[in-house]
């Protein structure tokens, strides 16, 4: 059989379709031991069913921790073929406790009158025809389940199901680009069979593929696809897709030419950086073909994708359990054990958090290119910058701060690299995404649109250069502490951190997401580019409040912290050196915790010139005042 890991085969149905006979043929075919689960039913079962009575969910709980149980010992040898009845979704729950992503479901199906006439000529069974209705009436039939019919003969059944695991692959991947090439190593590695597709281009993409599986040993075993009929045949039922290609249009025409070629209940993941008003719209149009669609934000790059990314899936809940065995599996782990991957709501919930992951990324990138520019403005050089930051990984360890330590250690021949980047940034969309979010939300998630108005302005090169001549250069004084950096820096990522989760928390009750901001911290504390020592804590303190900077530990460390970001803030700005993240931080933080502020003055004027209206401090109840002002006596 083509499977790389040990599996148990459920086969399941009603009594009477052939589940002892169906899992007999097999168990010679594979050479799997088979294991008939009517015969683990305790007599008080038995008894109760040989009487005319129907089992109910405590009578069958037993029995069915102990077929799991039974499936676990025999995974630890080899694979196993079980039969059992498996009727409702929960019971398949049980039968599959902790060993989810090696269960492979078979459904034998039929009608209830060939059914009737199975039963009556079965000897010897202590199940009762009579009971074969309510049997019908409890079954939820699995949506993961190969389904078969068993008007088929039980040879043909045998060559349906060898078919269907001998000859195609558990989950299927389409583009190659970086991301899904890594994609494809790390399941091919988890030991899944595999089948994935890159289009053919004559002159520009031509056996992509093909080339790729040639490239790394780990793929020996999957198969390679420049056409994509062939591709989707080649993958077990109900089928499971993964697309890796530029969000947009280009997702949009794959889908168009995926659905002709799908059939009910295959599930399709978008793992790229989709707008998640987008992934709203793709979840609806597929749904109208019986086909799922799951919006999955994957973060870590090249890196985190072959070795373990962070995943945020969201989607029709019922439908993310047939591929959550897949992303849990490649996923990064927690310094628990756990996968970085949870389920985050309906709808385009994961990419609406991807997003503001990256929103975050945007903010903290720029926190930390304010922090290299006033330490080179003080005369380091891109080694001593180095060497300072990684003075400060044993208490503000991150992801992007380590990775800043090696890109300011490499050197080209005489000089540092960093010296010869153009001082350019771009950006891909996610950022500009999640300023318009905020926007619509009403929330001041601020350090986002400034970290991406700040890329904006690095883009007009060619007027920064004319500016610089018509204003001159100061002359640089600066002279600041590290350490007051140090604390600074730590005091704006809080600030930034907090925005994000205020954002997600606003989002969910718009939306009725019901996200878990604390769940979502956990699963970003590996994989992903904002990992931290400061995402650990958060993933704490938001089990008990979705504010952080109400957080009573925080409080106290903003407290210490923020006379040091008041002073390098002071001394930047009289030094004309722009630091406009580390800026807004203190900013936010200022107006954030102020009691009373000046809104009253603007409510006012849109009183004047619009007839707005206000509410006033002394009337508890709400009512909005209007005042003529051109006819108010003033002292």
């Amino acid at each position: 059989m083509k499977i790389k890991r040990p599996v148990v085969i459920f086969i399941l149905g009603v009594s009477g379709v052939g589940k002892s006979t169906i899992g007999n043929l097999l168990s010679k075919e594979f050479s799997f031991p088979f294991f008939d689960g009517d015969d683990y039913h305790s007599k008080k079962n038995k008894d109760k069913m040989a009487n005319g009575q129907s089992l109910n969910d405590e009578d069958r709980y037993e029995w069915l921790i102990h077929l799991n149980k039974l499936a676990i010992k025999q995974l630890e040898q080899k694979s196993c073929i079980i039969a059992c009845s498996g009727l409702k979704e929960k019971y398949r729950n049980l039968l599959s406790k902790g060993i989810q992503t090696q269960v492979k479901w078979i459904l034998l199906s039929g009608n209830y009158d060939l059914i009737l006439e199975r039963l009556k000529k079965r000897k010897g069974h202590f199940m009762p025809t009579s009971l074969l209705k309510s049997q019908f009436e409890t079954l939820e039939e699995p949506v993961e389940a190969l389904k078969i019919d068993i008007s088929n003969s039980p040879e043909k059944i045998i060559e349906l199901i060898k078919e269907e695991y001998t000859n195609k692959s558990e989950f299927g991947l389409i583009g190659l680009g970086v991301m899904g090439k890594s994609l494809c190593r790390n399941l091919a590695a988890n030991n899944f069979t595999l089948s994935f597709y890159n289009r053919h281009k004559k002159g520009v993409e031509e056996n992509v593929a093909l080339n790729f599986k040639k490239e790394f040993s780990e793929l020996k075993n999957t198969l390679a696809f420049d056409d994509l009929r062939a591709f989707v045949n080649a993958l077990q039922r109900p089928r499971k897709i993964m697309l890796m290609v530029n969000a947009g249009k280009p997702v949009d025409e794959v889908l168009d030419s995926l659905i002709p070629l799908l059939s009910k209940n295959d599930v399709i993941i978008d793992g790229g950086n989709s707008h998640y008003i987008d992934t709203n719209r793709r979840i609806e149009m597929l749904q109208k073909h019986q086909i799922y669609f799951i919006g999955a934000g994957v973060s870590g790059g090249e890196e985190g994708a072959l070795n373990g990314p962070s995943i945020m899936p969201s989607g029709n809940k019922r439908f993310y359990k047939l591929v959550q065995p897949f992303l849990e599996i490649i996923a990064a782990k927690d310094k628990n054990g756990n996968p970085c991957c949870v389920y985050m709501g309906n709808g385009g919930s994961g990419h609406f958090v991807k997003m503001v992951h990256n929103g975050i990324e945007y903010a903290e990138m720029q926190l930390l290119a304010e922090v290299y520019f006033l330490l080179k403005q003080m005369g380091n050089n891109p080694n001593e910058i180095a060497t300072i930051l990684e003075s400060w990984s044993s208490s503000t360890n991150s992801y992007l701060l380590n990775i800043t330590i090696e890109i300011l250690r490499k050197k080209e021949e005489d000089g540092w690299l960093i010296d010869s980047i153009l001082d350019v940034s771009e950006n891909k969309g996610t950022g500009y995404w999640a300023t318009v979010a905020m926007a619509e939300l009403g929330v001041p998630s601020t350090m986002i649109p400034t970290a991406l108005f700040a890329r904006y302005i690095s883009s007009f090169k060619k007027e920064r250069i004319e500016m610089s001549k018509a204003y001159g250069v100061k002359t640089n004084n600066l002279i600041i502490d590290n350490e007051d950096l140090l604390k600074a820096y730590q005091l704006a990522r809080i600030v930034n951190h907090h925005q994000g989760f205020k954002l997600l928390h606003q989002a969910s009750l718009s939306h009725n997401w019901n996200l878990n901001l604390s769940e979502i911290a956990r699963i970003w504390t590996n994989g992903c580019i904002i990992r931290s020592t400061l995402m650990e804590q958060l993933s704490t303190i938001l089990k008990k409040n979705n504010n952080i900077l109400l957080n009573e530990k925080i409080v106290v460390l903003v407290k210490k912290l923020k006379p040091s970001l008041n002073k390098i803030v002071a001394q930047s700005i009289l030094e004309e050196i722009p630091i406009p993240c580390l800026s807004e931080a203190i900013n936010y933080l200022n107006a954030f915790s102020v009691a009373k502020c000046s809104a009253n003055l603007i409510q006012a004027q849109r009183d004047y010139f619009g007839a707005h209206s206000y509410k006033r401090i002394d009337d508890p109840s709400g009512k909005n005042y209007h005042t003529h002002w051109k006819n108010k006596n003033y002292d």
